[in-house]
């Protein structure tokens, strides 16, 4: 798997995972969630994500996600 994918799949699972604990631990779990999305759309102007950059460092190759 590409480094574009594995921050792709990481990103989703952490969105779900702040659903869940949204919906059966606490109600205020939904700020995960927004910091989430505020952080990939960072990172989407900047290039600057630090999911990407600890995949980079354990080994996982880049890629083009999209190509």
């Amino acid at each position: 798997m590409s480094l574009d994918r594995s921050v792709m799949a990481f990103a989703g699972f952490m969105i779900l995972l702040s659903v869940i604990l949204t919906l059966y631990v606490h109600p205020l779990f939904v700020w995960f969630t927004v910091f989430i999305g505020a952080n990939m759309i960072q990172s989407a102007f900047t290039g600057f994500c630090p999911a990407a950059m600890i995949f980079k460092k354990i080994g996982i190759k880049p890629g083009t996600a999209f190509d």
